[in-house]
């Protein structure tokens, strides 16, 4: 369901599957639907796996789940969890980093999980219709790729968290305990325990947003992780839809090196045994002639006798 979530508004939130449903049945109404990408959960007795397919004909990319942690998790282990619904209104943004190292398993990655989020047009594309960010990392020293869902938000900087709540509100503060109005502004501390002020965090906006962030003033980029979480190392990547030929494998190796002492202790076997063979026809062939040899000397005795 966390998969679900994060897919909104494209997906299938309320689908409904059977254990009689089998891949078959989902791409036979997977095109007048429009579904491009299948995302399948399973789980064996030594870890679950994620599956990436795109339909109709492929290719198919298979994870192995090392870690995982559900969306409900990542928010109690937050201070103050924000999730508001108006998140999932709008896809998120897609953004790789560490995919550039020119292997052709990672490129194929790299389009494969592009092509699952719709593009977006710099030109065009709307400010607030990016609430949402899914990061992926990749470790090219351990070969795992971290799966992180955070939410955006700007807040301007240099205003004290009060009056952010209550220009956006509209609700009365309360004075009771204040002797003036500027106590009110100047008794807060400016921002949050998680706001950065970095230089490298602020950006200047080209158009208002909400009713605090205004145009050609900075504001602070801040993000939030609202979860699922995930590391995912990549462990095949096959042709079809769950089927054809497998394009990588992170197994193949190891794999054709056991082949090869598989074959080399075949051929140490086929060579002790036929040092055996000669062995056993050396030693008949020399009991042989000791027997011809026993067979001389008692013809020689009878001759004498």
């Amino acid at each position: 369901m966390d998969l679900r979530k994060l897919m909104l508004p494209f997906t299938a939130l309320n689908l409904r599957e059977k254990k009689r449903n089998n891949i078959r049945d989902f791409l036979n109404v997977a095109g007048p639907m429009g579904v491009t990408h299948f995302l399948i959960l399973s789980k064996t007795q030594t870890a679950p796996y994620l599956r990436v397919g795109r339909t109709p004909q492929g290719p198919t990319l298979t994870f192995k789940i090392n870690e995982y942690s559900l969306a409900v998790d990542v928010m109690r282990s937050q201070l103050r969890p924000r999730c508001p619904q108006e998140l999932f209104k709008n896809p998120p943004l897609i953004v790789l980093s560490g995919f550039g190292s020119g292997d052709q398993h990672l490129k194929l990655t790299t389009i494969m999980f592009q092509n699952i989020f719709p593009a977006i047009d710099i030109n065009t594309v709307k400010l607030s219709s990016c609430q949402r960010i899914v990061l992926l990392n990749y470790n090219k020293d351990t070969k795992l790729i971290d799966f992180r869902h955070y939410s955006v938000r700007l807040q301007p900087v240099g205003v004290s968290r009060r009056i952010r709540k209550f220009v956006q509100n509209h609700q009365v503060p309360d004075l009771r305990n204040l002797q003036d109005v500027s106590d009110f502004i100047t008794k807060a501390g400016y921002g949050s325990e998680s706001e950065a002020d970095e230089e490298a965090a602020t950006v200047t906006l080209t158009s208002d947003l909400g009713r605090v962030n205004r145009a050609s003033a900075k504001s602070a980029v801040k993000l939030q992780e609202i979860g699922p979480r995930m590391t995912l190392q990549l462990i095949k990547i096959e042709e079809g839809l769950c089927s054809g030929g497998v394009i990588f494998s992170e197994y193949g190796n190891s794999d054709g090196k056991k082949k090869e002492d598989e074959q080399e202790e075949l051929m140490d076997e086929e060579d002790s045994d036929g040092d055996e063979e000669e062995k056993s026809e050396e030693g008949e062939h020399d009991s042989k002639k000791g027997e011809d040899k026993d067979s001389e000397e008692d013809f020689a005795d009878v001759e004498e006798d």
